[in-house]
């Protein structure tokens, strides 16, 4: 076992893919020489060379569309996004492009690509680069939704995106990059869509991804304490979700809390209370409960900031209000 930082589990999952496979490149802006905005590339163009690490323009649509047609070329690249807000001006090229691609070509093409870089609420970035790109997407047809939250899982998934034939949005978040994690000296891979259960529990189940699993364990030392005893999923795959995990948990607490930093309205905690509303109703003793980000822009001001986003008391309060009401 060796302690590895975040960022850099990134880097050796991408090294060993590149190594691995010849067809895997990575393209971006400062990716090369630079070796990325958070230096997940770091070194890599030196060994691989410019046209495996290429430096490109700062123009995400035409990049973004570039790697879609070395995807469908036999190439599998990995975009990354210097900050994922901008990848917002690639909204094109990655829904009508990357997702739809293998469907309207009646299949004659796979799109095995990753898309992937930093985002997430970080510390006073402000409204542009604070952005949550998973709300956004989660809606379009033909791609894959993955939220990282430790170094374990970082370099697992990240490998499993690369090799994959589907286009993956593979979301880093900028807080993230320096934790650190003993992981295996032998190769490893995990599955896209699958769950993690961080802790088992029977009073309530707790959902949640990205930082917010590292607010939910940080929550959990006031509630065990007071003698709570909640079960916290990682929910990983945001798209496709995984209800074969998140079912078993339900039906074993019967109470729901969706902790995200996602804005509240259209999230993925949206979408989670309206598929568990739709498939497990009958197990739920109380509704629902969802800790979000409020719908405003992220304030620069770094008070006002941590107000518009869940708190680690405000998921201790929750798990209080939710197990009062048990029936």
């Amino acid at each position: 076992m060796a302690e590895t930082l975040l960022f850099n589990a990134l880097r050796e999952a991408i090294d060993e893919e590149m190594a691995r496979d010849s067809t895997v490149l990575v393209l971006g802006e400062d990716v090369g020489h630079y070796g990325g905005s958070y230096k997940v590339t770091k070194d890599l163009c030196k060994k691989y060379g410019d046209w495996r690490v290429l430096d490109t323009p700062i123009a995400e649509n035409s990049f973004t569309g570039m790697a879609v047609g070395a995807a469908m070329t036999g190439l599998r690249p990995i975009i990354e996004g210097m900050n994922m807000g901008f990848l917002l001006l690639a909204f094109n090229q990655i829904a009508n492009n990357a997702g739809m691609l293998r469907y309207t070509s009646g299949g004659n093409y796979k799109i095995p690509m990753v898309i992937r870089g930093p985002g997430g609420v970080g510390r006073q970035l402000g409204a542009e680069h604070s952005q949550r790109l998973e709300a956004y997407f989660q809606g379009v047809p033909g791609l894959k939704l993955v939220a990282c939250s430790t170094p374990y899982n970082a370099k697992g998934l990240l490998k499993s995106a690369i090799r994959d034939n589907n286009p993956v949005l593979f979301f880093e978040h900028v807080l993230l990059y320096n934790l650190k994690e003993d992981l295996p000296e032998e190769e490893y891979t995990l599955p896209l869509d699958k769950a993690e259960v961080v802790r088992q529990g029977k009073d309530v189940t707790i959902l949640t991804y990205s930082r917010m699993r590292h607010h939910c364990t940080t929550a959990l030392k006031t509630l065990e304490k007071q003698g709570y005893d909640p079960e916290i999923i990682d929910l990983i795959s945001l798209k496709p979700l995984d209800f074969e995990t998140i079912g078993a948990s339900i039906r074993k607490t019967h109470r729901v809390i969706i902790v995200e930093e996602c804005m509240r309205t259209g999230g993925i905690g949206a979408e989670l209370t309206a598929s568990i509303n739709d498939r497990l109703f009958d197990e739920l003793d109380a509704p629902v409960l969802r800790l979000a980000s409020q719908d405003i822009p992220t304030p620069y001001n770094g008070a006002l900031e941590n107000l518009t986003i869940v708190q680690p008391q405000q998921i201790v309060e929750a798990v209080q209000k939710m197990v009062a009401l048990r029936v």
